[in-house]
């Protein structure tokens, strides 16, 4: 057998030293609290864009019912319209209302009411809402009851510009 120095038996000996492990494992780490920011960030914004989304939508369906019942396609009497010509809930955005033509039907403004992002809930609900009505002040912190202007969210969080959700 022939010899064999201690140098070449090192060099036949394959693996990972325990040095090269520790600077592998500090360098994923400081990846790793790079990357958490990054992604937090971006979800964040996501549930802005969608929280915006949102709030497009429910405030387009009540300007288009508004505009329906300024143009008579929803009639002046109808139980689900407040003297003002706003829905009284949001949930007639979603039921629908009647057409005052003859041919009858409904006219929906919304398929479902959106679940608010930032409510810590997927599930859609009335409770995630902060509504105004069209005789509410606008700094109004109550809903009077009588229709349905504007809404908002109820988050008191801060949005990534600065501003709070409730004030969007």
């Amino acid at each position: 057998m022939p010899h064999v120095s201690l140098y070449d038996r090192k060099r036949l000996v394959r693996g990972v030293t325990f040095v090269e492990l520790l600077v592998t494992l500090v360098i994923l780490s400081i990846l790793a609290a790079v990357a958490l920011p990054y992604a937090e960030i971006t979800l964040r914004r996501n549930k802005e864009i969608e929280l915006r989304q949102a709030l497009r939508d429910m405030r387009g369906a009540i300007d288009r019912f508004h505009l329906d019942w300024e143009t008579a396609k929803i009639s002046k009497t109808n139980n689900a319209v407040s003297e003002d010509g706003y829905p009284k809930t949001l949930q007639v955005l979603v039921e629908g209302v009647g057409i005052d033509q003859a041919k009858g039907g409904k006219i929906k403004y919304l398929r479902r009411i959106p679940a608010d992002p930032f409510s810590g809930s997927d599930r859609p609900s009335l409770e995630h809402w902060v509504l105004r009505g069209y005789q509410d002040a606008p700094d109004a912190t109550s809903w009077g009851g009588t229709d349905v202007y504007d809404v908002r969210s109820s988050s008191r969080r801060k949005a990534i510009d600065g501003s709070f959700y409730k004030d969007w």
